[in-house]
């Protein structure tokens, strides 16, 4: 098992004809299980046509009526991403991954406060996120498939490279990956670090976790606080910006300590104090995991 996706996944491309979601989607097609996965594409303006044998839909429901597809992956340009998002959640599709960067906030919180209102059951990946990977079986996103190796360690990262980065070094360690997952750092996103935390916990084959934060807002003292009472398995942390000054974003729109509040020190010592193992140089999660692992 793993978590969100699988290889009997059934993948559909919103945005598959621009440039960024056609090379996206021939490297995850050619990964593990992809061509298998990948079933159908949309453009409204390109309904009836294909993309290297995948055939293109006017919209998602059209897609799933026709393929099964019950994940959605997006490359939407940003003005256009959250009507993306929305016509997913309208498909009433499992999960709708979106790895467009540069979404207004205002589109994001107006799609949030309609899925709420209208109790939609659709989950939302990202914005602005690398997507999710279970190795050996399908990777949707941005991430480079080679530096996964098939395991029991989950992963979950607010930052696309630092997730690289901590597989990278498990990998290294011989220590696989069940499923790795970036949230992305935008401030208003979808799944968070608890809702992943709590998938990993209901998952038989994830044994431990790496949680990987960044500085701003409060989701990782909202999971710790969760883990601290629920959690069955190790995790470790780590979070991005320690060095970061107050009133500066640093590279994600929600990275910035605004208040006095997200500093990273407070994440670390609520982390701390809720019983997750933490490090402050990121070169050391790989091994810190391994020291939690039976």
């Amino acid at each position: 098992m793993s978590i969100l996706i699988n290889r009997n996944t059934k993948v559909v491309t919103q945005g598959i004809t621009g440039k960024t979601g056609q090379f996206h989607t021939q490297t995850s097609r050619a990964y593990a299980n992809g061509k298998n996965c990948y079933v159908a594409g949309v453009n409204p303006k390109k309904a009836g046509e294909s993309f290297e044998g995948i055939p293109i839909f006017k919209n998602v429901s059209e897609a799933k009526k026709q393929t099964g597809a019950n994940v959605s992956v997006i490359y939407v340009p940003p003005p256009f991403a959250a009507a993306a998002i929305w016509e997913a959640v309208e498909a009433d599709l499992d999960l709708a991954i979106c790895i467009t960067e540069g979404i207004p906030v205002r589109d994001m919180v107006h799609v949030r406060e309609r899925m709420k209102k209208e109790k939609r059951r659709t989950l939302v990946l990202g914005p602005n996120c690398p997507g999710a990977i279970t190795p050996e079986e399908l990777k949707i996103g941005i991430m480079p498939g080679h530096i996964h190796l098939k395991g029991r360690v989950g992963v979950v990262s607010r930052s696309g490279t630092l997730t690289y980065e901590a597989v990278g070094q498990l990998t290294e360690l011989g220590i696989g990956q069940s499923t790795a997952v970036g949230i992305g750092g935008d401030p208003v996103n979808g799944l968070k670090h608890i809702d992943i935390l709590r998938l990993f916990n209901d998952d038989p084959d994830t044994d431990a976790v790496i949680m990987i934060g960044e500085i701003g807002g409060s989701d990782e003292e909202t999971a710790a606080q969760w883990v601290k009472g629920n959690m069955k398995k190790p995790v470790v942390g780590f979070i991005a910006g320690v060095t970061a000054p107050p009133g500066k974003r640093m590279g994600h729109a929600g990275a910035i300590i605004s208040g006095g509040k997200g500093t990273a020190e407070e994440k670390l010592s609520v982390m701390e104090a809720c019983g997750i193992k933490t490090t402050r140089n990121p070169a050391e999660m790989g091994k810190l995991l391994k020291s939690v692992m039976k």
